[in-house]
């Protein structure tokens, strides 16, 4: 009698930042956000979710251990995603909604390291739902939103803003396509995993205080973010990889800086992740300091680097990483991730551009993935 379905979610990440809410129960944002989607191919969350009269409670494990039922968004998310199906009459077995779920999600990354993992999974639990209830398609963004803020985002593929909205209700808080995945087919993504562990301080704690403490955090919210949306939907429109880039790393840095600016204040780098943006800023050097940008940063709250660059930089940009990062403690196959290198390309980087970098001590980083925009989530059972 039981029924069940499988979907994966992308991770997304923000190129300008989500950073405090206005209303802390239905998550609602101080401010737009932009982010790009990246590949389920390399980095997502892939949920199960079983109904059946059989089963005697809900019952949700994340990566293999069993988690409490009931967290509060949790809840929140399945009686939304049940009351849309119960108010679009989609649900061909009505019998569905009226029994208890079994919720098996896993991530193909790291949980709570400041990589999205929230996101995606919050994504997927209620995409997974909504498939299982008949009303995949329908505009979940909302609803996602109230279990993971920035899981609006991971609901579309390609490169998508958050509308923070003005409403009460929160009804016009949601997310939207700017472009598809295709739209910019040369963007690539290097992701330098510093630390693979559960950050000390959560995103949550983090921006309440920040709300509470910051004056630059209303000053970014009210003055920065808005130009910068702007500035970005231009740049993605035109592909003009030298704006994207500069918004995403001047962004970065403001958001950090917020964090900074909180009493007490929040720590989500470390000195690795400022090596790895000194490293970003001596490569774009290299041809002067007018030169366009070449690779951008944009860290999330955590340590590890998200890297963006255009397919005709990756080889480069991939040698001097490797050189300045060396590593021992594991398989080439287990430190690099995700699309293959191309050896015969790196290789063919001049040794004169990849000795003018000084590597730092092995074992910096714990690995490397390649990835490229994505799509948003699908079905896979």
């Amino acid at each position: 009698m039981s029924f069940s379905v499988t979907c994966v979610a992308p991770v997304n990440i923000a190129i300008i930042k989500y950073w405090g809410k206005r209303d802390d129960d239905l998550i609602l944002p101080i401010n737009d956000s932009i982010s790009v989607t990246l590949s389920t191919e390399h980095l997502r969350t892939k949920t199960t979710i079983t109904a059946g009269p059989e089963l005697s409670k809900n019952v949700l494990r994340l990566n293999g251990a069993e988690e409490s039922f009931d967290n509060p968004r949790i809840q929140r998310c399945l009686l939304e995603v049940r009351r849309k199906a119960r108010e679009s009459g989609k649900c061909t077995r009505p019998e569905l909604l009226e029994w208890n779920i079994h919720v098996e999600s896993e991530n193909n990354f790291p949980t709570a390291a400041g990589l999205a993992s929230s996101a995606s999974g919050y994504a997927c639990f209620v995409y997974t739902l909504a498939t299982l209830y008949g009303i995949e398609g329908e505009e979940l963004s909302g609803i996602a939103r109230m279990g993971s803020g920035s899981a609006c985002r991971s609901l579309h593929s390609g490169y998508v803003q958050w509308v923070k909205g003005e409403r009460a209700d929160g009804a016009d808080s949601i997310a939207v396509q700017l472009a598809p995945a295709t739209a910019w087919p040369e963007m690539h993504v290097l992701i330098l995993v510093v630390n693979d562990r559960k950050k000390a301080t959560a995103s949550t704690h983090g921006m309440a205080t920040s709300v509470k403490t910051s004056d630059l955090l209303r000053y970014r919210a009210s003055t920065c973010v808005p130009e910068r949306v702007d500035q970005l939907k231009k740049a993605l429109e035109e592909r003009d990889f030298d704006t994207f880039g500069r918004i995403a790393m001047k962004d970065s840095n403001q958001f950090h800086a917020v964090c900074l600016d909180t009493y007490p204040p929040c720590f989500y780098m470390n000195d690795v992740s400022r090596s790895i943006i000194r490293l970003v800023h001596a490569i774009n050097g290299r041809a002067g300091v007018d030169a366009p940008v070449k690779v951008a940063y944009s860290y999330d709250a955590g340590p590890n680097a998200c890297l963006f660059l255009q397919e005709r930089d990756v080889a480069e940009v991939s040698a001097i990483v490797r050189r300045v990062f060396p590593f021992n403690h594991c398989s080439e196959a287990e430190y690099y991730k995700g699309i293959p290198n191309d050896e015969a390309a790196l290789n063919a980087v001049p040794s004169d551009v990849l000795e003018s970098f000084v590597p730092e001590e092995p074992n910096l980083l714990r690995y490397i993935i390649h990835t490229k925009v994505g799509e948003g989530p699908k079905r896979v059972d």
